[in-house]
């Protein structure tokens, strides 16, 4: 059964790119454009395997998304991946203290990303 995989990016064009690459190789893939539409969706019920965050984005942003994400109800231990054009050595060790599995530095190449979520995934 193909993983699920929530990307959640303000960029339709980063968007676009990743959901491109990732179902090219078998990956089911939803999105969201910014971090309170992502937490609608998984308080409604919505269970990826794994998310994707931008960490810049209007009215949610990244950081909050992985706080409030990983204190729902059957998330606590889905992999949360940034990636983002943020490159500061602070946020991306505040990003792991707020639960992220790992921290990408935009642009990655698809196989790159394809590469990782199959590292973070289990069973990808």
């Amino acid at each position: 059964m193909a993983k699920t995989i929530l990307i959640v990016d303000d960029s339709v064009t980063m968007t676009l790119s990743l959901k491109s690459s990732l179902e090219l190789n078998g990956f089911k893939v939803e999105t969201a454009s910014d971090g309170v539409q992502a937490l609608d969706k998984l308080k409604a019920g919505f269970k990826p395997d794994l998310i994707i965050t931008d960490i810049n984005m209007p009215r949610m942003g990244g950081m909050e998304l992985i706080r409030m994400a990983k204190a729902l109800p059957g998330l606590r231990f889905t992999p949360i991946l940034t990636l983002t054009t943020e490159s500061d050595p602070k946020k991306r060790e505040e990003s792991k203290k707020l639960g992220a599995t790992g921290w990408l530095v935009k642009p990655v190449s698809g196989p790159d990303l394809v590469k990782i979520v199959k590292q973070v995934v289990p069973g990808a």
